[in-house]
């Protein structure tokens, strides 16, 4: 195998006046002269800066390129810069840690059924990704029903998502997955679920053979970053650490405590992640309880149920009834009444609201 450490590699950039970039690169940029050539008649000059080697050459053809840099410059926390070198090259200064943007909701009333056949795409780590709200009201928020067809080892990396809430609940099978400061290798198994706070570096290492999870990330976009110098696990267990406001909460099924749900008729158990989240967001799982269920409406900004166990008749006012079994979901804009009719006696529902504090009216 070639050793790497003999290797250099540079970008190259088409230039139109070398003669002119070789101020601008080396004065206004102020990066390193590393390479000229020809030295009577230069079109080639190589230069190094901002972690990265750059080849400018007179003779490639070709659109200008963009070199972008990322700078933790006050300066530069609302937006880019944008300049122009002499030879075409276009020069876009970005803030290093900008802030992550939250989109207004667009509500909506949505039902998306495992029936209608969403198609399923390959996404990161070989993952299948199904969309559970297809408009993403607006960019407010993406939900995914995720499998891994064949179980064993993850091929993943230590990473970290810039996201300002993160939900990973177990559907079916288990998984396991290792947090910075939480200790060893954690196996999450079906009803059990992580959040993961936003930049909490980690990796997923081995899943079962039909692993589902549901995860929920807002906003919708989000960036993911490779971190390559953090090993996990990490020497230490700090369970009180707060990213960003936001605890790691490991909830498990097989510890539940049922009371009676908000809505008459059901009971749930409370993940705690609402607490955990400052109500940044809840996560309740759903049941079937005592009594008829009844119109209810809710003035939470988004509220998701993704149907787990069993069936139901969803009820909207104005809207035609909607059957729904396992792998169903759907999302109630505020202020809309719904009604929850004929649940089976094993319906289970996870339920997930922003924020987690939420006033329902009956």
């Amino acid at each position: 195998m070639t050793d790497m450490t003999d290797i250099r590699a540079e970008v190259c950039l088409p230039t139109v006046d070398l003669r002119a970039d070789l101020g601008f690169f080396g004065g206004t940029l102020g990066m390193r002269l590393d390479m000229i050539y020809l030295a009577d008649n230069p079109s080639v000059a190589v230069y190094s800066g901002y972690g990265l080697r750059v080849r400018l050459d007179q003779s490639v053809g070709g659109a200008p390129g963009i070199l972008r840099i990322l700078t933790d410059d006050a300066g530069f926390a609302g937006g880019e810069t944008l300049l122009t070198a002499p030879g075409g090259t276009r020069i876009e200064v970005h803030p290093l840690n900008a802030p992550l943007e939250m989109p207004q909701t667009d509500h909506a009333f949505v039902v998306r059924r495992l029936a209608d056949q969403a198609p399923w795409v390959i996404g990161r780590a070989g993952m299948h990704y199904r969309d559970l709200i297809p408009s993403r009201l607006g960019g407010s928020i993406i939900a995914s029903h995720i499998r891994i067809p064949d179980g064993g080892p993850v091929p993943d990396m230590v990473h970290f998502h810039k996201v300002g809430f993160q939900l990973i609940f177990c559907y079916r099978g288990w998984v396991d997955v290792v947090y910075e400061d939480q200790g060893p290798p954690i196996r999450l198994t079906a009803g059990d679920c992580f959040i993961q706070p936003p930049e909490i570096r980690h990796r997923v290492l081995e899943a079962s053979e039909g692993i589902e999870v549901i995860e929920i990330g807002v906003p919708a976009e989000h960036v993911t970053e490779i971190d390559h110098e953090m090993e996990l696990p990490t020497p230490h267990l700090r369970p009180d650490r707060e990213w960003q406001g936001q605890r790691f909460v490991f909830n498990e099924a097989a510890k539940a405590d049922w009371r009676p749900a908000r809505l008459p008729g059901f009971i749930a158990r409370d993940t705690t992640i609402a607490a955990n989240t400052k109500d940044v967001a809840g996560v309740n799982v759903i049941r079937k309880g005592d009594g008829a269920p009844v119109w209810a409406s809710h003035d939470a900004d988004i509220h998701f149920t993704f149907v787990m166990e069993g069936s139901m008749t969803l009820e909207g006012e104005g809207k035609e009834p909607y059957v729904l079994s396992p792998g169903d979901a759907f999302v109630t804009p505020p202020d809309m009444q719904t009604r929850y009719s004929d649940p089976s006696d094993d319906l289970e529902l996870l339920e997930v609201a922003l924020p987690g504090a939420f006033a329902t009216t009956l």
